[in-house]
């Protein structure tokens, strides 16, 4: 139990840290959130006309039939379209944030290493591999999938999963198979 404890905290610090460099420090995600010199202009228009929420835009509205959704989808076609994610605050509660995203690595380090707890005597490279999967795993289905809806880039996210599981792949390789 103990050494479960200890490869759980550890691989949890180990995916903390490679967040910090991820998003801060080197900021593997830079091409998510773009810079324009419209910005206050933007902002204004949005905050007399949404509230906070995400929108996807052309949309159909809630109660349009089966024809007019086609009809719009078939206008939409060439035309420009945006995603929204909208706040009416910024709030940046640093210290909470950082506490929620440790909790969260701590319980994704933990379902790991209970995975890895199932195998029977998993070798340094069973392991290693089995880390990346689960890095993969994350990357294909939230990030990735993303990309192909909404034309987004997730080379950020990418080199998180190889990145970040890679380590704690490394590390518990190591650590689980000590005796």
């Amino acid at each position: 139990m103990k050494k479960q404890l200890i490869a759980t905290l550890v691989a949890a610090l180990i995916i903390f840290i490679w967040q910090f460099l991820s998003w801060g420090a080197i900021n593997f995600h830079s091409s998510e959130s773009q810079y324009t010199d419209k910005q206050d202009a933007i902002l204004q228009m949005l905050s007399q006309n949404l509230k906070t929420g995400s929108y996807q835009l052309p949309m159909p509205a809630p109660n349009s039939s089966a024809e007019e959704q086609k009809a719009m989808m078939e206008n939409m076609a060439g035309k420009p379209w945006a995603t929204i994610s909208y706040h009416e605050a910024y709030d940046a509660n640093m210290g909470m944030n950082l506490i929620r995203g440790f909790v969260i690595d701590i319980l994704a380090a933990f379902l790991l290493v209970w995975l890895l707890g199932k195998m029977a005597n998993p070798s340094f490279q069973t392991i290693l591999l089995s880390s990346l999967a689960v890095g993969f795993i994350g990357y294909f289905t939230i990030p990735y999938l993303y990309t192909i809806w909404y034309e987004t880039s997730s080379l950020g996210y990418l080199i998180d999963a190889i990145g970040q599981w890679g380590i704690v792949g490394l590390w518990l390789g190591w650590f689980l198979n000590r005796r």
